[in-house]
């Protein structure tokens, strides 16, 4: 019996599991983002002219004037690492056979959490210019992991 044709009567609550399905999309900015990432091997990010602000990633609004943007640059594939920490559980929380390396890589006035590779661990410093690894382009999805990892420069 689902939620919908319960009595009006019925518990307040579902026993056993509740089996949910949706469908997240990446919206316009997005979209055009993460196909620059897959087809061109780039990234990209929108400019505010109005308040002189480069988004990476791209958005479709500015979040200080909320206007439009429609100017898209090229941002390049480097970037410089703004703070970093060592990651030794995985998302679901079982431990790692192997620590990995995560920094926030500034582009322009936005950036990308992302995996560092091709760096030893005494290496690694904030303000280090760090470039993008890509997977091959046969390989990628469209998706921020077509980006293998940043290696310094």
């Amino acid at each position: 019996m689902t939620l919908m044709k319960q009595p009006p009567d019925a518990p307040q609550a579902w026993i056993g599991d509740l089996p949910v399905t949706n469908r997240y999309t990446f919206g316009l900015a997005g979209e055009r983002f993460f196909r620059a990432i897959k087809d061109e091997g780039r990234i990209y990010g929108t400019h505010c002219p109005r308040c002189e602000i480069t988004y990476v990633p791209a958005r479709a609004f500015c979040e200080r004037c909320l206007g439009e943007l429609d100017e898209w640059i090229d941002v390049g594939t480097q970037g410089e690492v703004h703070s970093f920490t060592w990651l030794y559980v995985d998302a679901d929380g079982a431990p790692l056979d192997l620590p990995r390396l995560v920094a926030f890589v500034k582009i322009k006035d936005g950036g990308l959490v992302h995996l560092l590779g091709e760096v030893e661990p005494e290496e690694v410093a904030i303000g280090i210019t760090v470039e993008a690894v890509f997977k091959p382009q046969a390989e990628r999805q469209g998706d921020i992991l077509d980006i293998l990892y940043f290696r310094p420069q």
